[in-house]
């Protein structure tokens, strides 16, 4: 039997809630399997600390977190803290370190959930979208000056390399290669942004030839946004930049029935440092405490972050259940159009999962 170490960050919100569903589910799976244990260890990073003393986190936060497996993730952001500080405070201090360049986003309807767009099913909608995750707008390049004055300037500068257009490439090509349709879809901007994403898509260009089994395609972010409402079964594999697909990824979660559902990877594909998992809803202090907050997404990336330990057996046991309890509306929560509370659709899940 193997033993993981898993970090455990809830962070805030509704973040605390489900990731206390997550690791119960956790348990659950670590309870009957032959091949799988854990220890956890809960970190209080998030918003309250950094009102306490002005960090989200300690200085040595990422060292410490070197030492992990894995890292499960709830959520960052407060009403009364600026977003800009608590992203760069908290998740982005974290990806960025451990260059964990790769996010992805598998999107696609569970059983039991209608798709907003009508008559869309399963077949029709069943996608990963690829995030590079280190660079582009989310560089951090940039500043302000004149601050105050008529005069004052802001800038933010989007940063593309060639090593990490090219990196990020040969992951969508690669992750596109195993899946049964073999499809790409980049997304680009390359007709406004004449230099970075003019390399983006030469880059992808010259990627694309080394894997000669994937059929791919270019698309407009703009357009993209079409295509995905009106034309859901022509995607398959998409891969975009940082800005590009964060926005489409929460377009794609939408179409998809609910953001609740939504699993999220920041990946370093090297493995020399733990990737994190988590749901993508954010911390929602709209419903915190309320005990409604829908766990599924956060279960979904508990079985991507089970595939990256090359525990593949967990990870399908745990998808089936949760498909199974998907299907049955009474384990729907309000996002869903449900009564169902974060606790029953947990226990659901387990009750699954011992049967």
């Amino acid at each position: 039997m193997k033993q993981y170490n898993i970090a455990a960050i809830p962070g805030d919100g509704i973040g605390v809630e489900v990731i206390a569903a997550g690791l119960e589910v956790l348990q659950a799976l670590a309870d009957k399997s032959e091949t799988f244990d854990y220890t956890v260890e809960h970190f209080d990073w998030g918003s309250d600390r950094y009102k306490e003393c002005g960090q989200f986190m300690p200085k040595d936060g990422v060292t410490q977190l070197r030492e992990f497996d894995s890292i499960l993730f709830g959520a960052v952001g407060a009403p009364d803290v600026a977003d800009h500080l608590s992203l760069w405070g908290l998740r982005l201090a974290i990806c960025q370190p451990l260059d964990q360049y790769a996010n992805v986003r598998p999107t696609r309807i569970l059983p039991g959930i209608t798709s907003p767009l009508k008559g869309v099913t399963s077949n029709d909608l069943d996608w990963i979208i690829v995030r590079e995750n280190s660079e582009g707008e989310y560089s951090g390049q940039g500043g302000r000056s004149h601050v105050g004055l008529p005069t004052e300037v802001a800038t933010d500068v989007s940063i593309f390399t060639r090593e990490g257009v090219s990196r990020i490439m040969h992951f969508a090509f690669q992750l596109a290669s195993t899946r049964p349709r073999r499809k790409l879809t980049v997304v680009t901007k390359s007709n406004a942004q004449r230099h970075g994403m003019v390399m983006w898509d030469e880059i992808a260009s010259e990627v694309s030839t080394q894997y000669p089994e994937v059929r791919w395609d270019k698309m407009l972010v703009d357009a993209m946004t079409v295509r995905m409402t009106m034309d859901p079964q022509s995607l398959d594999t998409i891969v975009a930049t940082n800005l590009h697909a964060d926005v489409l990824s929460d377009l794609a979660a939408a179409l998809a029935g609910s953001i609740g559902i939504a699993p999220t990877a920041n990946i370093n594909p090297d493995s020399t440092v733990p990737s994190m998992f988590e749901p993508i809803h954010g911390s929602a202090f709209d419903i915190t405490g309320k005990g409604v907050a829908n766990p599924m997404g956060t279960f979904w990336s508990i079985v991507m972050m089970l595939e990256h330990l090359q525990q593949s057996d967990l990870a399908e046991q745990l998808m089936a259940a949760i498909e199974m309890v998907s299907a049955d509306k009474n384990n729907h929560t309000p996002d869903l159009g449900g009564v169902a509370t974060t606790r029953v659709v947990t226990d659901s899940v387990i009750k699954c999962l011992g049967e």
